[in-house]
């Protein structure tokens, strides 16, 4: 028996009343995220981008940037290097080269990663070589920012 339509609208009115997208985060190794949320902002190539349910559909590519996510109170944190972004109105799939979630990242390290890479672009070089410490700068600095944040909010 095909279910009416009263039915197929009031399970669509549901779903919109639920106020929940699925954000998925993948890279080429993993599935680093499904999960429910109430909000995502994506860090896009033309620049930042939110989403709610119920989103037009829309294809984006994103730059090294922070992707963030809302559930209830909580905004969680994670850094993006490069990739592509699917949005639908029930879901979001972030497709990153690199992702890492904030509690994932070692705030030491990310120093370190952000000192190393200060001193790679005082050096100079050739213009590529210039050209790679800024966007291994732009990167470490971002990993670092995101860690911080997360240790401050308790995210860790």
């Amino acid at each position: 028996m095909n279910p009416s339509p009263d039915a197929s609208r009031f399970t669509f009115h549901e779903e919109r009343m639920a106020g929940k997208i699925l954000l998925e985060v993948v890279t080429p190794e993993k599935l680093l995220l499904s999960q429910q949320v109430d909000e995502v902002i994506a860090p896009g190539s033309e620049g930042e981008f939110g989403v709610l349910p119920g989103h037009c559909h829309f294809l984006s590519t994103l730059r090294i940037g922070e992707l963030r996510y809302r559930v209830g109170d909580q905004t969680n944190h994670m850094a993006i290097l490069w990739g592509y972004a699917e949005v639908t109105p029930t879901k979001v799939t972030i497709m990153a080269e690199i992702a890492e979630k904030a509690e994932d990242i070692d705030v030491d390290r990310a120093q370190a990663a952000v000192e190393k890479a200060e001193q790679r672009l005082k050096a100079g070089g050739l213009p590529s070589e210039v050209k790679e410490a800024e966007i291994s700068l732009e990167k470490a600095r971002l990993r670092k920012k995101i860690a911080d944040r997360a240790r401050k909010t308790g995210q860790t």
